[in-house]
């Protein structure tokens, strides 16, 4: 069993549902510790975040990642458990495999294969993990930037370990992401008897033209690295627990992906002019999980275009889409960002796996990367 794969077992047997790390990220310390990374933990909370730094010289290349996984829903549901790592026809399944236990067990091992070859390396080199990526990522790496900023230490180029491939490995790479806007309405209505509704005031029905003007609204029409801004709900909830009552209240739950041609203050004057364009009474509240970011300067995107047309035998698609990562907090100091990990496919699925042979190549596109940017010449 290959070294890559044995990490990427031990990994996904540990239960590590956000946000707790399970032991995750000790494994890795004591792996990286012993080829010349320092170990800083930065807690916050309940969430365990790790910054793991080998050399105080710039550039500095960082590998971002996550040891949390989401739960692994009715355990009966799964062919084998989901904490207990299983090969099966090429495939290894567990809770974590594809997201993102096998990259960071990639990049552990691509780091020290590196350090191994270039021991006197440019620049400096760092692993940074977070437990609470899969969560709601207030005391993750949005704190951890913020600590890393303060000590005026400056992130250069960050590869994100996320899933990025499609089809097969590295035949996709995100250079950017869309902004995450998040929003709650409650619609306030008269509760009644349905059989009297001239007493009540029904909030669905008043809702349901404002619901459809949201959706069929064009928000904008994306750009060349952008898809259109979309409009999706994804919760919706009235009633009062009998089916003769008209409900006084509705309670929506919907998302904005917004590209660059918008920001968050204009879709949420936009989204209230259009409340109250329809005499609605209201309550609105907003979350924003991220603002959209691109990599435009071509230094690491290029080495893992490079890298992968050496290991794989083509290049990626660079694209934008898929939802949000921490390289959003990464993004805005100034960092080139690029995601590049397995495939997607079964990401948060039952019976969620990774292709073995895939984790291999991963470690060895990682490590590639490593070569091109931070291999002192000669």
């Amino acid at each position: 069993m290959s070294e890559v794969l044995a990490l990427t077992r031990e990994l996904i047997q540990r239960p590590s549902i956000t946000p707790d790390d399970a032991g995750c990220m000790d494994i890795l310390a004591n792996r990286l510790d012993k080829h010349g990374f320092t170990a800083e933990w930065l807690d916050f909370g309940n969430t365990r975040n790790l910054w793991l730094r080998r050399g105080r010289a710039s550039p500095l290349f960082v590998f971002l990642g996550h040891v949390d996984v989401v739960p692994p829903g009715p355990l009966e549901d799964w062919a084998s458990p989901p904490f207990e790592p299983q090969l099966r026809d090429g495939k290894l399944y567990g809770r974590g495999a594809a997201d993102m236990k096998s990259s960071l067990a990639a990049i552990t091992i691509a780091c020290t294969r590196f350090v191994a070859d270039h021991s006197k390396h440019k620049g400096s080199l760092a692993v940074l993990l977070t437990s609470d990526e899969e969560g709601t990522a207030s005391d993750g790496i949005a704190k951890v930037i913020e600590v890393l900023k303060a000590r005026q230490e400056t992130i250069d180029w960050c590869l994100v370990g996320e899933p990025s491939s499609h089809a097969r490995l590295g035949d996709v790479i995100r250079i950017g992401r869309r902004g995450s806007l998040c929003g709650v309405l409650h619609v306030m209505g008269v509760q009644g008897h349905v059989a009297y509704p001239d007493q009540a005031d029904n909030p669905v029905h008043r809702f349901a033209p404002a619901l459809v003007a949201l959706t069929q609204a064009v928000w904008d029409r994306g750009n060349a690295f952008f898809p259109p801004t979309s409009f999706q709900v994804s919760a919706i909830h009235a009633g009062a627990g009998a089916d003769n009552v008209i409900p006084g209240r509705l309670e929506i739950n919907f998302n904005f992906r917004f590209s660059s041609e918008l920001d968050a203050e204009a879709i949420k004057r936009r989204v209230q002019s259009l409340l109250d364009s329809h005499g609605l009474t209201y309550e609105l509240s907003w979350r924003l999980s991220g603002n959209p970011f691109l990599t435009t300067e071509t230094e690491l995107i290029d080495a893992a275009q490079a890298a992968l047309k050496e290991i794989t035998g083509d290049f990626a698609k660079a694209d934008t889409g898929g939802g949000t990562s921490d390289g959003r907090f990464i993004a805005p100091t100034g960092a080139q960002v690029v995601e590049l990990g397995p495939i997607n496919a079964s990401i948060h699925q039952v019976n969620e796996h990774v292709n073995v042979d895939d984790i291999e190549l991963l470690s060895l596109i990682y490590q590639k990367i490593l070569i091109k940017l931070l291999a002192a010449p000669g």
